[in-house]
C-alpha cells in the first residue's frame, strides 16, 4: 500500500476520535495514546492507528437499508 493510500486511510481529521477541544483551543486525539503513539500522531506519520473509527455520518444508515 502507497504512503498516501494509508494516510487517506487513517486520516485523524475523518476520525470519531478526533474532537475539538474548548480548553486547548485544537482538535485532539480524544484516545489515550502511548508516548510512541503520540510522538507518531504529532508528527503526522501515525499510520494504522488501531483507535481509527472512520466519522461517516452516513455508516449507520447505510447498514440498515
Amino acid at each position: 500500500m502507497k504512503k498516501m493510500e494509508r494516510h487517506l486511510k487513517n486520516n485523524c481529521e475523518q476520525c470519531n476520535n478526533y474532537v475539538y477541544d474548548e480548553d486547548y483551543e485544537c482538535y485532539t486525539c480524544q484516545m489515550d495514546l502511548d508516548e510512541d503513539e503520540m510522538a507518531g500522531f504529532l508528527a503526522g506519520t501515525f499510520w494504522n492507528c488501531p483507535y481509527y473509527r472512520p466519522g461517516d455520518e452516513y455508516l449507520i444508515v447505510r447498514k440498515q437499508m
